[in-house]
């Protein structure tokens, strides 16, 4: 996995803080991030799932986190966006709102964590965990409506803080509970197949 050394719980408040004016650019997020951009771009992407939510935020977040994913499958060393996603603002005070709701719950996780489970700690590894995700960021674009996305957002929080922490027993929960919301996804699709092969 990388080696990073600072803790979420560090770097979270620094991103409310970045760049100028009333909105935080994509672009000032992740110069603000730097060597910690995948694990902590996989940490933002699992948080908003976390608690129950709308569409098309689960959508959005999948389809995010599919692109962050390949990009860890094909080894790169910091993320990568388009431009126009770049130049995308966030407003500074939603931003602040959400990291000050999501700073209790990253503090319980890191009390937990520290770096263990070494087999996790290898290219190899970030590559595999990389495909992991993908995994679930498809099952978390086709989740249940507002609930089936939670373990879902769980398991990517918990891979992501277990990057940053090189913890593997964190990864390797992340990776568990996140088969489990796959399995629980594909069980949602199925169900809506079956039912519209009945109705046609």
């Amino acid at each position: 996995m990388l080696q990073l050394h600072h803790r979420t719980s560090d770097t979270l408040p620094a991103l409310a803080v970045a760049g100028q004016g009333p909105g935080i650019t994509l672009r000032d997020i992740l110069k603000t991030l730097g060597e910690r951009g995948f694990a902590l771009l996989v940490v933002g992407l699992g948080l908003p799932n976390c608690l129950p939510m709308p569409p098309p935020i689960p959508l959005l977040c999948g389809l995010l986190l599919i692109f962050v994913a390949l990009q860890m499958v094909l080894g790169w060393t910091t993320p990568w966006l388009p431009g126009f996603l770049l130049e995308k603002t966030v407003s500074r005070a939603t931003l602040a709102n959400f990291i000050e709701r999501a700073m209790p719950w990253v503090r319980k996780l890191e009390r937990f964590a520290q770096p263990r489970l070494g087999l996790f700690d290898s290219r190899l590894a970030f590559r595999l965990i990389g495909s992991a995700l993908m995994v679930f960021s498809l099952a978390l674009v086709f989740a249940a409506p507002f609930i089936g996305q939670v373990p879902l957002g769980l398991a990517v929080v918990l891979i992501g803080l277990g990057l940053v922490e090189r913890d593997g027993l964190l990864v390797l929960g992340g990776i568990c509970i996140g088969c489990a919301g796959t399995a629980l996804s594909l069980g949602f699709v199925l169900a809506l197949a079956s039912g519209a092969a009945a109705i046609f």
